[in-house]
């Protein structure tokens, strides 16, 4: 769409409602018209830094951060339960638990990339996560799904935005909470997602169709780590 403001701004929001974004001092609604209000000033104001940036024309598929925070407010709010669902759900064949069994190269790859996360999310939140190698299912703990969930459960609807964006991207709710939890940045979530895939373009070497994938993946992940912080950020 054509750029139709001057320019976009922030202001407190009423009510103690956290932060709106403004074009020309009018406040912008989501695609549900629902008011765009954050919950941190400096999301609102990143978010009024992406309306600043469009030319001419609008490019709203670039403008990761404000699509996020719709999300929150005309998605996850409306159906929060199936969101956490969703998001939990990932540990039952979480990505870092399917391990190869050769070649060996691959498998040293996969454990310094995806070993220290199993530790890191049993440290911080007593979840043991079983591994496996090969493709076969196996079954997580009752009480260990039940552990995610919880966790999952605790974040607030912006937060589960962005957390719902890492995790289903990559395929693992580990990585996701790594990254909502600044244990990982969003190159590092990137490329510890991707070990099966870049160990394989090592062999056979890559294509255009691949790199676009990998960059709009990359794009994603920043985005929502971002986001993420600012979504807690206090100054």
């Amino acid at each position: 769409m054509k750029r139709f403001y001057k320019l976009a701004g922030t202001l407190l929001a009423e009510n103690g409602a956290g932060f709106k974004v403004v074009l020309d001092d009018k406040p912008i609604r989501t695609p549900a018209k629902n008011l765009l209000h954050v919950p941190s000033e400096r999301l609102a104001q990143c978010i009024a830094g992406e309306w600043n940036a469009q030319k001419d024309e609008v490019d709203t598929a670039e403008m990761r951060l404000t699509r996020l925070a719709n999300t929150a407010i005309d998605r996850v709010a409306e159906v929060r339960e199936q969101v956490i669902g969703e998001i939990a759900g990932y540990a039952r064949t979480d990505l870092v638990c399917y391990r190869a069994d050769q070649p060996v190269d691959l498998v040293r790859r996969q454990a310094e990339a995806w070993e220290p996360l199993i530790k890191w999310i049993g440290q911080e939140h007593g979840i043991k996560l079983d591994v496996t190698t090969g493709l076969l299912p196996i079954d997580q703990s009752a009480d260990c799904l039940a552990a995610v969930e919880a966790v999952v459960s605790g974040f607030t609807d912006f937060g589960l935005a962005g957390l719902h964006m890492v995790t289903t991207a990559i395929g693992s709710v580990v990585i996701g909470l790594a990254v909502a939890e600044q244990y990982l940045d969003g190159k590092e979530a990137w490329e510890r997602s991707l070990v099966d895939e870049l160990f394989q373009i090592e062999q056979w070497g890559d294509d255009p169709e691949t790199q676009v994938r990998h960059k709009n993946l990359a794009a994603d992940i920043d985005a929502a780590a971002e986001f993420l912080k600012l979504v807690k950020a206090t100054s």
